[in-house]
């Protein structure tokens, strides 16, 4: 009970597992989506970037090829179209009405006219041939340059050498287009934005599916839980899930709520029991007190047997108080056995000369039969001694006249066997699988008359369990029955 309500605890102070799941879900999503979209973002930038490298690059080869042993002209080129791309790639308006601007070599002193992007400025020849892409044009290279000029604006610029049928350099064609300030272009950025915005929505509606498959089984499990703990022990939860941690949890849950019903119903029936049995001998005393009171304590021969009676009452129920505390310890772990070397089969008859007063008033033997190999055991000599008085009283109670209660014993499994067999009526195979149970009688009435408690082979199984062994029985009804145990032979725990 004690783990079901620990259970019941942690998951009463956790919030809404489904709310939990949901924000540590979006938690993940918006860090992961930011990430992707930080990559994203720079993949796209440097795809966008580098085909606006490629188209201008292949605009200014263009132009420079078609001026090739033509005489360069005076005026600005044609402005750059959209339908002169020659590359696939994103295509969006690269340069508008920037233009290109044609240098013819070598050049002049004068002062030379930029594109339009940079408001036609004129510069020196000095200062341009000191832009990498001009001195690499210079040198027949075509090449791009990525610079931010007036109020800071980013711009691309291509330069591609113009050469003769000999294979001179007779001019430069120049072309420049701004990029966008936002670094991509806002029909990009708006698909960009969308495919998040769907993405994201999805994820959501994946995370809320997701977090009411787990959430489901969790919140019917924490409303089990509070059940249990308030004493409702038909709870079960569903094992239908696809989880496999959460079907293992459920079966264990069931499971454990199934102990706690049948462990509560053992509780229930122990108690019935107990209060059944204190009651026959205590209204034996009472009744005999009360007998006494009435007169018959002056009445010599009468009151010798009721106060027998009284004394056979009282012994009954020490024997049934003693016999109930090895049991409450033995459930409780702390039976504190005294573990020695001893021979079992020396044990076992000196057991049977202990026995053989009442074996011989029912006109019952006992016979040992023992193995000459060695039956050293390590065990508790004064349980195993409890175990053995057990089973030979019920054998020789069990027993008719002149029958043998045999005593077998003999080495198996790394352990020592011992047998107690009897030619009695036997046991019915209906009763047979519950007659280690604590107060179950076989036949009720003859064990009250011969004194019996129905806690005696209830004893022996928590005696030889608690010495790490095992206790059976077999019958055959109208031919006898037989009680076997088995105890290793070295206890895996020190002496005590």
């Amino acid at each position: 009970m004690f783990k079901l309500q620990n259970l019941r605890d942690v998951l009463a102070k956790m919030q809404s597992i489904r709310t939990r799941l949901s924000l540590n879900y979006l938690i993940v999503l918006i860090l992961g989506m930011s990430l992707a979209g930080a990559l994203m973002w720079l993949a796209v930038s440097d795809l966008y970037i580098n085909t606006q490298r490629e188209n201008l690059l292949a605009q200014a080869n263009l132009i420079a090829a078609g001026l090739q042993d033509s005489p360069l002209p005076t005026q600005p080129a044609q402005p750059y179209l959209q339908t002169a791309n020659v590359l696939p790639g994103i295509h969006t308006r690269l340069i508008g009405d920037s233009g290109a601007v044609v240098l013819g070599l070598p050049l002049s002193d004068e002062m030379i006219q930029l594109p339009e992007v940079e408001q036609f400025a004129s510069i020196p020849p000095s200062e341009l041939i000191q832009r990498p892409e001009i001195e690499l044009a210079l040198k027949g290279i075509p090449a791009t340059a990525l610079r931010k000029v007036i109020n800071n604006q980013r711009v691309l610029y291509a330069a591609a050498p113009v050469q003769n049928s000999d294979g001179q350099i007779t001019g430069i064609v120049y072309i420049a287009t701004p990029l966008p300030s936002g670094g991509l272009p806002t029909n990009i950025i708006l698909q960009l934005l969308g495919a998040v915005v769907i993405a994201v929505l999805l994820a959501g509606i994946a995370g809320r599916l997701l977090a009411r498959k787990i959430a489901n089984p969790l919140e019917e499990l924490a409303n089990a839980a509070t059940a249990v703990s308030k004493g409702d022990l038909k709870q079960s939860v569903s094992t239908n899930t696809d989880i496999s941690e959460f079907h293992s949890v459920s079966e264990t849950f069931n499971e454990m709520v199934g102990n706690l019903r049948q462990s509560d119903e053992v509780k229930k029936a122990f108690i019935a029991d107990v209060t059944h049995e204190l009651r026959t001998p205590l209204t034996v005393i009472k009744g005999t007190i009360e007998t006494l009171e009435d007169g018959a304590l002056d009445d010599l021969e009468g009151r010798s047997s009721l106060l027998a009676s009284m004394m056979r009452e009282t012994d009954r129920l020490i024997r049934m108080v003693n016999e109930l505390l090895v049991l409450t310890r033995a459930d409780a772990g702390s039976l504190n056995l005294n573990i020695q070397n001893l021979d079992l089969a020396e044990l076992v008859k000196m057991r049977c000369e202990t026995m053989s007063l009442m074996a011989s008033r029912q006109k019952v033997g006992l016979r040992v039969d023992s193995a000459p190999s060695s039956l050293m055991i390590s065990a508790d000599p004064d349980r195993i001694s409890q175990v053995l008085d057990n089973l030979l009283a019920n054998a020789i109670r069990h027993s008719p006249e002149n029958s043998t209660v045999t005593i077998n014993i003999q080495a198996k499994d790394n352990g020592i066997e011992c047998s107690v067999s009897d030619s009695g009526t036997g046991i019915p195979a209906k009763h047979l699988p519950f007659i280690f149970d604590r107060f179950y009688r076989v036949e009720s009435s003859r064990d009250r008359i011969s004194g019996g408690t129905g806690l005696g082979l209830a004893i022996a199984r928590a005696l030889v369990t608690a010495h790490g062994g095992n206790i059976f029985a077999m019958s055959d009804e109208g031919k006898g029955t037989t009680v076997t145990f088995w105890l290793p032979r070295h206890q895996a725990f020190p002496d005590v």
